[in-house]
Parts: C-alpha cells; structure tokens; sequence
C-alpha cells in the first residue's frame, strides 16, 4: 500500500492501464471472448485487492467497455477511477468529461487528468473549481513515453496538484533524475505508466532464467521483478501496467505481496538489466 499525499488516503501499488487492451467491442457489441476476457481481468484485479483504473477519451472504446464490465464485476465497489481530458478548449473539455462520467457510470470520478498536457492552462482552472465543488476528489497531469519532462516539472513547481503521472521503468529511468524527486518534494502522489516499457522489457529477457535475487523479494517471474523495481522507489504510488490476459493480471498483483528490494537491490537490477 502507499499514501497519498494530499489526504493520506492508503491505495494499493499496482493499478490497472487499459490503454490498446480494453478498446475492444466497437460498435455496441458487449458479447463474445473479449468481453468475456476483460471480464476475467478485471476479477483477477479486484481479487487480488486492486483498486486504481486508469482511462482516456484517447483509448478508443476503452471507458465505454469499463461502464458496461464494472457493474458485473464482484469487488468493483473498491474501484479508484482515473480518466483524463484529452481535448483543447474549455467547453470541449467539460463536455468530454461529462461524456467519461455517463460512459463509466460512477458518481463522479477519483482522479482527473490533464492528458499529456493538452492545453492544461485551459483545463487545470476548470479542474481546481472541480475539485472545490467536490465533482473529482483530485487533480493532475500526465505524460508519457519519456516526453516533454521539461515542461512536465515547470508545471509541478507552479501548479497544485494532487497526482502526477509518467512513464518509469527499469529500462527508462530518466524520471529518477528529476521527476520523481520532484514529486516527493510538491507532495505529488505518482502513477507510473509503461511499468513494461510498452511490452519491450519482456523481449529483452525472452529465455532467461530470473536472476537469484528474484527469490529473496518473492518473485516467480519477470513481470514481478519488473514491478517491484518500479513500486520500490519512494516515490512511486501507484503502477499501472496494462494486459488483456487474466494470467498475466493475475501475475502483476502477485508484485503487490513480498519483499521490496532496497536501495542497494534496486542498484543492482538496474545494472544487470542494462547488461543483457
């Protein structure tokens, strides 16, 4: 579990991406494998105790399949809702955002976001007067693929903001320099996106056993290791690695149980990884 800062509010570190995999089922179709699929993900999620799904307007179907899952789905009462506006323009981004609320069929929504910074000097005023109205409980912007952290850190040391989310993982540590640090510092809760560098971490270690340390923070498998390199670093609140395959959920929350490496651990990950 790790904190919020800005309310203590305790969430569970692993979290769920629907970004490619739940935009599924265009056209009003809610039937077949696929539903059926994410409807087992989703079990697996909630089971193993997950809380926090992320979305976007960007993500095709993705919130619309969510609205029609989540009333099916045992456990779902738990559920920390983050989406995104992902439009320029105020009245276009209050209307995108009311069209999220409808399609996911939640009060209101836990966390919004100002997606990859699309004209957040618009957005974030309209996000604060949300907030004090009690229409979204918190604010924050997102960014992904390693882009613009320049601009992404001004941001953070000008406006109030309760998440911050980017891309980390074991293979892209540019956010140690700067953004993670700086999270830390504002009193920024982190979702990591791309935990698995978009699926590329898994290529680089195709037919390598894990390494011995594995054991000694309770992994079985990649996937883990991966995670809790993530989930390890103070800073980090929240990663939310995405899949369309039960299994695989079933494997991300086993990060959530066990040991954490510590610092001199994470060190070493890193430079083994780096060596492959």
């Amino acid at each position: 579990m790790r904190t919020v800062p800005a309310s203590g509010e305790r969430l569970p570190a692993i979290g769920m991406g629907t970004w490619i995999t739940f935009d599924i089922g265009r056209g009003g179709v809610s039937t077949g494998e696929a539903f059926t699929t994410r409807w087992q993900v989703l079990q697996e999620f909630f089971a193993a105790g997950g809380r926090l799904i992320d979305s976007s307007p960007m993500y095709g179907s993705a919130e619309a399949v969510l609205g029609e899952l989540l009333p099916q789905s045992p456990g779902a009462a738990a559920l920390f809702s983050a989406t995104k506006v992902w439009t320029p323009g105020g009245w276009m981004g209050e209307r995108q955002m009311a069209r999220s609320l409808e399609l996911w069929g939640v009060p209101r929504f836990d966390l919004m976001q100002v997606h990859n910074l699309l004209d957040w000097e618009t957005h974030l005023p309209t996000l604060r007067r949300m907030k004090a109205e009690g229409a979204v409980r918190y604010i924050g912007i997102t960014t992904s693929h390693g882009r613009r952290h320049q601009d992404f850190a001004a941001l953070m040391r000008s406006e109030p903001l309760d998440f911050v989310q980017f891309t980390y993982s074991i293979a892209r540590r540019e956010a140690e320099a700067r953004l993670l640090p700086l999270a830390a510092e504002r009193g920024c809760a982190v979702i990591v996106n791309r935990p698995f560098d978009g699926g590329g971490l898994f290529h680089r270690v195709r037919g390598r056993p894990l390494r011995g340390y594995a054991a000694e923070i309770g992994c079985t498998n990649w996937a883990q290791v991966f995670l809790k390199f993530v989930i390890s670093h103070p800073a980090v609140t929240c990663a939310i690695p995405a899949t369309s395959q039960p299994a695989h959920m079933r494997e991300n929350m086993g990060a959530l149980r066990g040991p954490m490496p510590d610092a001199a651990l994470r060190r070493r990950m890193a430079d083994e990884f780096d060596r492959l």
